[in-house]
């Protein structure tokens, strides 16, 4: 690994040559300059893709087995880990103990920066002896840098504990390598900021985690086509996009489409299963939990017992 007090040679820590003027640019070149390197995060995560999907069907398997899913990290990459977490319950209606963040130095490194806590290798190792890690789980490390020894200790306690270990970094395998189940390299280059790794490399990781999750909640069945059918609708916004996707796939009325999912316990999935099946609530909750949730394949096998 990368000695930790001599990062220079790092990519993430390289001059960029096109941003060597960037305090005399006018607002609007600095705006077209920001723009042009802004592109480069997603031709990183496209380079990756093969690795990220490697990620998404071993995450999705070990998760269908009542395993979960750890994103681990310090200062900017722990913080995105933490918001890529959050935003699951809401979005696909999961468990907050489904998919957890942690970050060095707690929820107070959120708001405030805590970068030195990065260093301590071993609270990385208490991190994931506190959360009981076993085999079933999946912990993800991200540092932009590679380096950071809170990570690395993370996922060196989880590998021992049997647990998938995915490696999220923004620097090539040469400049740090480390043994994990699989390793994502998002190679964004010299940040215009120098060394700011919450510009490029933080909008790859972000993109990453983004694809990440998704495409987990997708294996798991969460969606149908591309309808957010196990939505949280906890809020007036949520429960007009309930409506809308009801609406749009069935054909009904907003009345009508209000009245059931109602009915449902406001479930989209499970009020789509009663308006396709003509099941009641009990009998079709009970369908969905035999199909591990999945709404295309209950409804499947209801039509295969009709037909």
């Amino acid at each position: 690994m990368a000695d930790l007090q001599e990062r220079g040679h790092l990519l993430t820590e390289q001059i960029n040559p096109l941003s060597q003027n960037l305090d005399q640019l006018s607002s609007l070149e600095l705006v077209e300059l920001f723009n042009i390197e802004d592109q480069k995060a997603v031709a990183a995560v496209a380079a990756a893709k093969v690795e990220l999907a490697q990620a998404i069907e071993k995450t999705a398997e070990r998760l269908q087995q009542g395993g979960r899913l750890f994103y681990i990290g310090a200062g900017t990459s722990g913080r995105l880990g933490v918001l890529d977490a959050a935003e699951c319950p809401p979005t696909f209606c999961t468990p907050p103990e489904l998919v957890q963040g942690i970050i060095a130095g707690g929820a107070g490194a959120l708001v405030r920066s805590s970068e030195d806590l990065e260093d301590r290798a071993q609270d990385g190792e208490a991190a994931i002896a506190q959360r009981q890690i076993t085999q079933l789980d999946v912990v993800v490390g991200i540092t932009a840098g590679g380096t950071t020894p809170f990570v690395h200790g993370a996922l060196n306690a989880a590998r021992q504990r049997g647990a998938v270990t995915i490696f999220i970094a923004c620097v090539p395998q040469e400049q740090v390598s480390i043994d994990v189940d699989i390793d994502i390299r998002l190679l964004t280059g010299p940040e215009v900021l120098a060394g700011s790794t919450r510009l490029k490399a933080g909008t790859a990781t972000k993109l990453t985690l983004n694809i990440l999750s998704t495409g987990v909640m997708v294996k798991l069945g969460k969606v149908y086509g591309n309808r957010m059918v196990d939505v949280a609708v906890t809020n007036q916004k949520l429960r007009d996009r309930a409506l809308r996707i009801l609406q749009d796939l069935t054909g009904l009325s907003r009345e009508t489409a209000a009245l059931l999912l109602e009915r449902s316990g406001k479930w989209v999935k499970l009020a789509l299963l009663m308006h396709w099946t003509g099941l009641e609530k009990q009998a079709g909750d009970q369908l969905l939990s035999e199909h591990q949730g999945n709404l295309r394949a209950a409804v499947a096998s209801y039509n295969n017992t009709k037909a």
